[in-house]
């Protein structure tokens, strides 16, 4: 057996809460390693903390300004020489299909590190960020990592309804974000992949705390039953609007927009029931989409929802927003614009998509200066490159 094999094998078979001691034991009998590290990027992507220190009472590691921040935003390996000891730190990006979920750090001596050894280490990570994922299930040992501060009730029931905060396949990417992302409201995001279509959902949520989180979690997991019901992404619509107003009867509503894409052609389906804002960069052009726009879900009873069409085109990116973008005051009183907002996805274009909700919102910070949020602000990026023709 080869020491890769081996590594992956003692990955497989630790239980979910001692992964870390398990990639630690493999690493120090297979390959030599010295220390190895476990990080995790907390809920706002900004720190990365260390799993082996629960409770965290540290200094958390800056994803900006640090070594294994280098590798979490660029997702390559970043590798720290020390002459004087003759060792080395290698940190490691971990990430699942795209979603970034942290850093393993490895020092080792540097005689031992090579070419071969680097890719197996990244081999190890992977492993490792498809073992945390399923692990997650049974433990609750990697989302207290991710925590610099306790999660209100209706954060945590956001946070556990995501699909992730990024996503990768050949043919498009996607990045997400919720700010403040330890006292979100309603507002959400939702996607899922077959071979042939990619489903978008992005929801401007209403009302505050608890409320506000049932209502998302009621309207999403409708969507999601009609979705997985095979369902058209009209009847979809019409079903989450009848399941919020079963339940409200228009007392709350969501403002809600729905995309469909076919993965091969870039064809597009799009319900906007009172929806967040969808913007369009193409050929370093921003320019806001308008849409038919229609009621949103849960509103009136047995509303009837169409779809539109769209067309996407590789190199396109699309951007969504929500209303607590636009609704942020600076300390002045003064309100983030439009011409604000383009000008934060112009200067963001050569940035990948999983990095520019969290630019854009670390603008919009700026701009709102001390002063609390009062509302979610929630940006999703969407770079489409389209399916290559292949021979």
């Amino acid at each position: 057996m080869d020491r890769f094999t081996a590594a992956e094998r003692a990955l497989r078979q630790a239980a979910p809460h001692a992964l870390l001691q398990a990639v630690q034991d493999a690493l120090i009998q297979h390959y030599g390693a010295v220390s190895v590290d476990l990080l995790m990027a907390d809920y706002a992507t900004t720190i990365l903390q260390p799993v082996s220190a629960l409770p965290y009472t540290g200094e958390p590691i800056s994803v900006y300004q640090s070594s294994p921040g280098r590798a979490f935003g660029a997702q390559q390996p970043y590798v720290e020489n020390d002459d004087r000891t003759g060792q080395l730190t290698a940190h490691l990006p971990i990430s699942v299909r795209g979603d970034r979920i942290g850093v393993l750090t490895v020092t080792l001596p540097q005689d031992l590190y090579d070419a071969r050894a680097q890719h197996e280490l990244q081999d190890v990570a992977e492993v490792l960020g498809h073992e945390i994922v399923v692990g997650e299930r049974d433990t609750d040992v990697y989302l207290q990592a991710r925590r610099a501060n306790r999660l209100t009730l209706a954060a945590e029931m956001q946070w556990q309804l995501l699909p992730g905060r990024s996503c990768s396949r050949p043919e498009y990417e996607i990045g997400a974000q919720l700010e403040p992302a330890y006292a979100i409201y309603g507002d959400n995001f939702d996607w899922s992949a077959s071979a042939s279509h990619l489903t978008l959902v992005v929801t401007n949520g209403m009302g505050e705390g608890i409320e506000a989180a049932l209502l998302t979690n009621l309207a999403v997991n409708a969507l999601r039953n009609a979705r997985r019901a095979g369902l058209s992404l009209a009847d979809q619509a019409c079903l989450a609007d009848q399941a919020v107003y079963g339940h409200y009867h228009g007392q709350a509503y969501l403002s809600t927009l729905l995309l469909r894409f076919d993965v091969a052609t870039g064809e597009t389906q799009i319900v906007d029931a009172g929806s967040p804002r969808m913007w369009r960069l193409r050929q370093g052009k921003a320019e806001q989409i308008q849409l038919e726009a229609q009621l949103p879900l849960g509103m009136f009873e047995d509303t009837l929802y169409t779809a539109e069409p769209f067309q996407v085109e590789p190199g396109d990116r699309l951007v969504f927003v929500s209303d607590g973008v636009y609704n942020v005051a600076s300390p002045a009183g003064e309100p983030y614009s439009e011409k604000a907002l383009v000008r934060a996805l112009t200067s963001t274009r050569l940035l990948p998509a999983s990095q520019v909700p969290r630019a854009v919102l670390q603008e919009l910070a700026g701009h709102r200066g001390p002063i609390d949020a009062d509302d979610d602000a929630m940006v999703v990026c969407l770079d489409w490159r389209g399916r290559q023709d292949t021979d």
